[in-house]
């Protein structure tokens, strides 16, 4: 019979591996609380949240524009209250406020920060943050013009923008093939158009476009372009459009985080807002 001392335990060969798979299953749960909060909840994207995650910034070389740029801001709620003023003084003579995403959010803030800069007299419009993933281009751009994202002719008002980019709450391309995106993408402009007469702004980055639609080409002759891109050029421009007509080039900017510059005078920023 076998004789077992004090202070001595035999464990089954197997006894070890399981406890090691329990630890590893531990560890893993204990992490689970800190991947979900990387994911932000929805409603807080705003414009240019995953360009910075996903391509960074650029140190190249800056040259100097053919023409002259006019500079500009966006805002989203997490902004809070504006200061427009400031922002005046400083030379920011256009602006785009977050109306919208999905079909689930609208900005709380919206009314402070898009008729303050209509009141410090800059041109003004609004952007829709798109969630391909939820409900239709066409129903998410109806919701867009219901709430703040309409047009009028009154030289002060922006046309609306297509803010479509990286996923903040998932796969990248929201789960579409290339040309399921581009289809959810021409069913948002094409309601726009119908709703508002205007052709929306297409705001995104060269390699969120490349790789979520296949570079295509086919809006470049009716959409304008924004482009994001947080370097001192505005690099390669996706498929279709030969030059930008706007660009996001910091997400660092003095006062409000995120500034853009128009490819043109403050006349060419007129010109878009009259249509």
């Amino acid at each position: 019979m076998p004789v077992h001392r004090p202070g001595t335990i035999r464990l089954p060969l197997w006894r070890p591996a399981l406890v090691a798979a329990l630890a590893a299953a531990l560890s893993l749960l204990l992490a689970l609380p800190s991947l979900a909060a990387s994911v932000p909840a929805r409603g807080s994207a705003y414009m240019g949240i995953g360009v910075l995650a996903h391509e960074g910034r650029s140190d190249d070389t800056g040259v100097t524009p053919a023409v002259t740029q006019t500079e500009g801001v966006d805002v989203a709620s997490y902004q809070g209250d504006v200061d427009w003023s400031t922002l005046w003084s400083s030379g920011v003579q256009w602006a785009y406020t977050k109306a919208t995403e999905g079909t689930y959010y609208t900005n709380p803030y919206f009314a402070q920060q898009y008729t303050g800069s209509y009141d410090v007299g800059m041109i003004r419009g609004a952007y829709h943050f798109a969630t391909p993933d939820t409900t239709t281009g066409a129903t998410q751009a109806s919701y867009f013009v219901a709430h703040g994202g309409g047009w009028s002719a009154d030289g002060m008002t922006l046309p609306g923008v297509l803010d479509i980019e990286y996923n903040p709450y998932g796969a990248s391309c929201y789960g579409l093939t290339t040309s399921g995106m581009v289809s959810w993408i021409s069913g948002f402009l094409t309601q726009y158009k119908a709703l508002t007469g205007r052709d929306a702004v297409i705001y995104t980055s060269t390699s969120w476009w490349t790789t979520c639609t296949g570079n295509y080409s086919g809006f470049g002759a009716s959409n304008p372009l924004w482009v994001a891109r947080y370097a001192s050029t505005v690099g390669t421009l996706p498929a279709g459009w030969s030059v930008q007509t706007m660009w996001q080039y910091t997400s660092t900017g003095p006062t409000v985080g995120d500034h853009d510059r128009f490819n043109g005078a403050i006349d060419r920023v007129q010109a878009l807002a009259n249509g």
